[in-house]
C-alpha cells in the first residue's frame, strides 16, 4: 500500500474503534453507527483491494478468511446502525422478536470479525516468514 492508502487503512481502523466505543457507552448512537460504519468501509475495502501474489496456498486460503473477516466488519456496521434507528423492526410481527433476531448481534458480528481478523494475520505473518527462510 502506499502511504494515502496507509493512513486511510489506519483512520478506518480507529473510526471503528471510536464508533464501536461510543456506541458501547450510549453516546449520540445516532451519530457513532456511521462513523463505525465509515470505518469499516475504509478499514475492510483497502484490505480487500489488497492482493497477494505468490504461490503458497495457506496464505491464499487465510486471505480469504481475511475477506469474510472483512464483510463481518461491513455487516456489523449495518446491523449497528439498523440497531440504532430500528429500521429492520417493521419486517417483524413484534417488538419482542425484532429484539432476539437483531438488537445488538452486531456485537457478535464485530467479535467473529475481529477474532478472524487477528488469527489472519498472525499466520499470514508467520507463513511469508516461513516462505522467506
Amino acid at each position: 500500500m502506499n502511504k494515502v492508502q496507509s493512513a486511510l487503512f489506519l483512520i478506518g481502523g480507529v473510526l471503528m474503534v471510536i464508533g464501536a466505543g461510543c456506541y458501547v457507552f450510549l453516546w449520540q448512537r445516532e451519530v457513532v453507527c456511521w462513523v463505525f460504519l465509515a470505518g469499516a468501509c475504509l478499514f475492510g475495502g483497502l484490505q480487500l483491494m489488497q492482493t497477494y501474489e505468490g504461490r503458497n496456498f495457506t496464505v491464499k486460503r487465510l486471505k480469504r478468511i481475511m475477506s469474510v473477516a472483512d464483510m463481518f466488519f461491513i455487516f456489523a456496521g449495518l446491523v449497528m446502525v439498523d440497531n440504532a434507528y430500528m429500521l429492520s423492526q417493521s419486517l417483524f410481527d413484534n417488538y419482542a422478536s425484532y429484539l432476539e433476531m437483531v438488537f445488538n448481534k452486531w456485537v457478535l458480528l464485530l467479535l467473529v470479525a475481529a477474532v478472524l481478523e487477528l488469527y489472519t494475520m498472525h499466520r499470514i505473518s508467520s507463513e511469508l516468514d516461513k516462505e522467506q527462510q
